[in-house]
């Protein structure tokens, strides 16, 4: 890896164990609130569920064991633009493998990927072909994980894709891929907008789509796109809006309170994985889900990982988008959740059975030249779905190489 400047360093994970036995001593001493008898999930996660959970994680859990993993990956932070950015670097043995980023979403982190790596970055140790191979750059995205502090208000998609370009140029890729859901969904393909020349191609999967009040857009919508808009219209965002509008505020509880940040994940993997009706771990690994949460713990990122709302989400964009307004202008003009410059560089899309992805909208931002409906799988695919993930990134960049 080339580092011309210095400003590369080595990087390991080695929590304090004081940390660690804080972390326990809270989840013992966790004041339990009340509930109503028989709402189930339907008013958030039951006391129940959580407690049985707060205590396999106190008592079940071994975040060293989870450390170890996470140390076997070769691992750097760099110093960009004064914002630390963390990420696994990790080298395919194919010498023309092609680089490729690969960006999670929240309540996510490069532990998303694990699953992926090794399909990915050494293709004929798993069923594969040398010309599938990729070598691996996973940052966790500015305010996320070991990427802290923020450097400042601003830190939005554009500039994230600004740090992430120069980042791949400091390591020496001249062309590369990006593969991102959620919030990479966003980064990646602005990653493209800013360096085309450099960026081969974006996959992308959890992408949102959004009306943006053109005349006849709502006309000619298949059933399964209507009820992909339906299901984003009554959509409960709560967490949405707390975390644009006030993630500060919202900090204070989840940064005191593991049982808290547990219980605002969990949330999320309860209603984001498929099928819904399910509990979170019939999806994604009991295990995997709680390194999630240690890492938004053990890094005091509960409030940090928020501001990217902040910054992209206003409620004129969100609720304009939602009602067939113009959703399309992020609050810089620049980049934001739903561009209104529309990259040209080769994209192609993964819709799980979740996604509510509406394709003509995704083709009006996007370059779309690979199109797939999986119809299983929910938000978080590198996990629910890692062979069919791999699978399709392997198509994809297979034609764009």
């Amino acid at each position: 890896m080339t580092n011309p400047r210095g400003d590369i360093r080595p990087f390991r994970i080695d929590i304090p164990q004081a940390q660690l036995d804080d972390l326990r001593a809270r989840l013992a001493n966790t004041r339990w609130p009340d509930e109503l008898p028989g709402v189930g999930w339907s008013r958030g996660v039951p006391v129940g569920y959580l407690r049985e959970l707060a205590e396999y994680w106190r008592t079940g859990y071994d975040w060293r064991a989870h450390e170890a993993v996470l140390n076997g990956y070769p691992q750097y932070l760099a110093a960009i633009d004064g914002q630390n950015v963390h990420f696994l670097h990790v080298r395919s043995p194919e010498p023309d493998a092609l680089p490729l980023v690969l960006l999670h979403g929240w309540p996510g982190g490069v532990t998303d990927f694990l699953d992926v790596i090794g399909p990915l970055s050494d293709p004929r140790a798993h069923g594969g072909e040398a010309a599938d191979a990729f070598h691996l750059v996973i940052p966790s995205l500015p305010g996320f994980g070991f990427s802290t502090p923020l450097a400042g208000p601003g830190m939005n998609v554009a500039r994230m894709a600004a740090l992430l370009v120069e980042l791949m140029s400091r390591l020496g890729y001249g062309r590369y891929g990006v593969q991102g859901y959620d919030a990479g969904a966003w980064v990646g393909p602005e990653m493209g907008r800013r360096a085309p020349d450099r960026v081969a191609g974006v996959h992308v999967n959890a992408l949102v789509t959004f009306p943006a009040g053109q005349e006849g857009e709502m006309e000619g919508l298949s059933q399964v796109e209507r009820r992909r808009w339906q299901a984003m219209q009554d959509f409960n965002d709560g967490y949405l809006q707390c975390n644009s509008k006030r993630p500060q505020t919202v900090a204070y509880g989840l940064h005191d309170s593991p049982v808290g940040q547990l219980a605002w994940i969990v949330e999320k993997f309860k209603e984001l994985t498929y099928p819904e009706e399910g509990l979170p771990e019939d999806s994604v690994g009991r295990d995997r889900i709680l390194t999630g949460v240690s890492l938004y713990w053990l890094t005091g990122t509960a409030g940090s990982s928020a501001q990217i709302y902040y910054e992209e989400v206003s409620a004129d964009a969100w609720s304009g988008g939602r009602d067939g307004g113009d959703a399309a202008a992020g609050q810089d003009g620049e980049g934001g959740w739903a561009s209104a410059a529309r990259g040209t560089v080769p994209t192609g899309v993964l819709v799980s059975a979740h996604d509510v992805t509406v394709r003509r909208w995704a083709e009006r931002d996007h370059e779309v030249v690979h199109w797939r409906e999986l119809g299983r799988g929910g938000h978080f695919l590198a996990m629910e779905e890692p062979q069919a993930l791999v699978e399709d990134v392997r198509a994809f960049f297979g034609r764009v190489r």
